[in-house]
């Protein structure tokens, strides 16, 4: 299914729509696993380009989708996936795939060979659709290495 007109754009982490959407996911993930939602250290300069972006899908003119990526600190060859997001306005509408496909073209154009991630079992929806679009459980990595419920994921570009 694709969303017309769905507009992806390249804002900066720090622009009012890329925060407001990451306050909703940060929230979310608040929620299911009874924290601050992601304690991963990160940086808004993590994904200035040529080592990251951030994009934000529109429909309507309202974002309503987020993604960025960042370069995978110890290895340049992966682009990280990070705080993924639709709005329930987007959901069930191609608005994540898009997102994910930009995200990919974005790393891959960057240099990227694959993109990498980690989620949690408390994300059951997150996991089918990161399996729908072809990745792969990869190794634990990341901030959340090593604890209970992670699933990280790849896919080479």
């Amino acid at each position: 299914m694709s969303v017309e007109p769905l507009d992806i754009r390249q804002l900066p982490f720090t622009a009012p729509e890329s925060m407001a959407l990451v306050a909703d996911l940060l929230a979310d993930l608040g929620a299911r696993y009874g924290s601050s939602g992601d304690d991963t250290p990160l940086s808004a300069s993590d994904f200035d380009p040529p080592n990251g972006a951030f994009l934000v899908a529109f429909l309507d003119g309202e974002p309503v989708g987020c993604a960025g990526w960042r370069t995978n600190e110890g290895d340049a060859d992966a682009a990280e996936l990070k705080r993924m997001w639709t709005a329930p306005a987007g959901r069930r509408k191609g608005v994540a795939k898009a997102v994910l496909k930009a995200v990919e073209d974005s790393a891959r154009a960057a240099g990227r060979k694959r993109v990498i991630l980690e989620t949690g079992d408390k994300q059951p929806e997150a996991i089918a659709f990161y399996e729908a679009n072809g990745y792969e459980r990869i190794p634990d990595f990341g901030y959340y290495k090593g604890e209970p419920g992670v699933r990280s994921f790849g896919r080479t570009l």
